[in-house]
C-alpha cells in the first residue's frame, strides 16, 4: 500500500501555521483541532518546520510559562522529515519509528499536499494485513 491510498480516506484539510504565530496560538490550535502537530509553512507555502507536541513540551520543560508568548519559528523542528504519496506505507513505518516522530508531511513538487500520522498508518496496515488474512481464508475454504 502507498500514501496515496491513507490520503484517499483522509479528509484533504491539514492545518497549518505561520511562523511568526506564538506558541500559545498554536496551543489553542492543537487542541481545538484534536491533533497532535501542526505543519508551518513559510512565505512560499513550502514546509519549513513542523510543531509537535512534544516541541511544546520541551519548550515549557526549558523556558517555562514564558515560551507560550514565542514565535513558533523558536520552538518548532526545523529538520522535517516528508514523503511523497507514491512512498509505501511499511517505508514510512520505518522512517517513523527510526526518527521516533508520529506525524509527516507529505509533499509534491515542493507543496504540502497532506499529512500522515503513526495512527494513519498502523490503521492502514492492520487493513492490509486483515484483508489478507481473509483472502488467504476464502481461498483455503475453495481448495
Amino acid at each position: 500500500m502507498i500514501v496515496k491510498n491513507i490520503l484517499a480516506g483522509k479528509l484533504g484539510d491539514v492545518v497549518t501555521i505561520e511562523p511568526t504565530a506564538d506558541l500559545a496560538v498554536a496551543v489553542r490550535l492543537l487542541t481545538e483541532r484534536h491533533i497532535g502537530a501542526v505543519v508551518v509553512l513559510g512565505a512560499d507555502h513550502r514546509v519549513i518546520g513542523i510543531l509537535s507536541e512534544r516541541d511544546v513540551v520541551r519548550a515549557l520543560a526549558e523556558r517555562g510559562a514564558t515560551a507560550l508568548s514565542e514565535p513558533i519559528s523558536q520552538v518548532m523542528t526545523r529538520d522535517v522529515n516528508t514523503c511523497s504519496e507514491d512512498d509505501t506505507v511499511e517505508g514510512l513505518m520505518g522512517r517513523m519509528t527510526d526518527g521516533r516522530f508520529r506525524h509527516m508531511p507529505v509533499v509534491q513538487q515542493g507543496k504540502l499536499i497532506g499529512i500522515v500520522s503513526i495512527g494513519d498508518v498502523v490503521k492502514s496496515r492492520v487493513e492490509e494485513i486483515d484483508h489478507e488474512a481473509r483472502t488467504l481464508r476464502d481461498y483455503i475454504q475453495t481448495a
